[in-house]
């Protein structure tokens, strides 16, 4: 079982945003120290949800900090971004780490982002797989042109060629995540491997398993592709010697951080939207994860694992909000709950 954190950059109320990326940058660095596998950093825009804005530009700062971990993007938001320009860093990050880089996409939302950066909703509504299927072409072959909807180039050579790392892969993984039947077909059928969120509970990312592998056979993946695929489950942790103190922790302090973040969200198209209860939502996550005494961590990831066939995690360490806090949580994670974990 491979475990890591999932690092938002959270800016909780009566933070500034350089506390939040400076506690960013510190959980990556104990998770390295105490054994974790990896650490996911998400991206997003305009709102102190998380305030990192290029999830590949941290990346590549983590990875020039560290020696081993592994560091991947959860995700770089390919609707507003160049599919070229991505695969560019994707492969700079991959040749010069050793191969240490995951990059994890998404579609994102239909935020004021796309009216920003110039892509427009057609991006968000329609682009993701022609956006996708040249992101990959560029990490996988020599030289890419294209002729599509909405990217047309003549043919031109991809340097740095990832493929020519000092690493067994062909190139940096690819990640897809997905929170519809049509993202997770969409991934299936490219063979790359999922990242299912941490609003959904252990039923529903087996059914999305069970739904990839589905797509991925009928698209002609080979059985021992399908078995080797990597998911990865996100979730929070937080630890504490009684489970009521690491509820106690969350329920205090993530509803307001997830209040001031999730009502930031601005549409592009002034179309409704549907927010959840920050409170609720907060219990619903210290229902689904590992929020409690390590033995109760082990014993969540074992059976996650165990129903969904998932062996990799990205757990929401910070959701304390406070620096200290999140370095314990993530020492008692490598040094009380990994130990145990096959």
């Amino acid at each position: 079982m491979r475990v890591g954190s999932f690092v938002l950059g959270a800016q909780f109320p009566g933070q500034g945003q350089g506390e939040a990326l400076h506690r960013a940058v510190r959980s990556a660095e104990v998770a390295e120290e105490s054994g974790l596998d990896s650490v996911w950093l998400a991206e997003h825009h305009f709102v102190p949800y998380g305030t990192c804005p290029s999830a590949v530009t941290l990346a590549a700062l983590l990875l020039g900090r560290t020696r081993r971990i592994r560091v991947g993007t959860a995700v770089s938001v390919l609707p507003t971004a160049h599919p070229v320009a991505l695969g560019e860093q994707a492969a700079l990050l991959h040749l010069t780490s050793g191969g240490r880089f995951s990059l994890g996409v998404g579609r994102g939302g239909p935020w004021v982002d796309l009216e920003v950066f110039g892509s427009g909703l057609a991006a968000y509504e329609k682009g993701f797989p022609e956006s996708l299927d040249l992101l990959v072409r560029w990490l996988r072959e020599a030289s890419v042109g294209a002729d599509g909807e909405h990217f047309r180039f003549r043919e031109v050579p991809v340097v740095p060629r990832p493929s020519e790392a000092l690493t067994d892969t062909e190139g940096p993984e690819v990640i897809v995540a997905c929170t519809s039947p049509s993202s997770v077909r969409l991934a299936a059928e490219r063979g790359l491997p999922m990242l299912l969120g941490m609003h959904v509970g252990d039923e529903e990312k087996a059914e999305m398993v069970a739904l990839w592998r589905q797509h991925a056979r009928a698209a002609g993946r080979s059985g021992d592709e399908i078995r080797a695929a990597g998911h990865v489950s996100a979730g929070v942790c937080q630890l504490a010697d009684r489970r009521t103190d690491a509820v106690e922790t969350l329920v205090k302090a993530m509803p307001g951080w997830l209040k001031q973040g999730l009502d930031a969200h601005v549409t592009v198209d002034g179309r409704p939207r549907s927010m959840r209860d920050p409170v609720a939502y907060t219990e619903l996550l210290c229902g689904l994860h590992p929020v409690g005494t390590p033995r109760l961590c082990v014993d969540r990831l074992a059976a996650t694992s165990e129903r969904t066939g998932i062996s990799r995690f990205a757990l929401l360490v910070e959701g304390s909000g406070d620096l200290a806090a999140t370095e314990e949580n993530v020492r008692r994670l490598g040094t009380e709950v990994l130990p145990h974990l096959c």
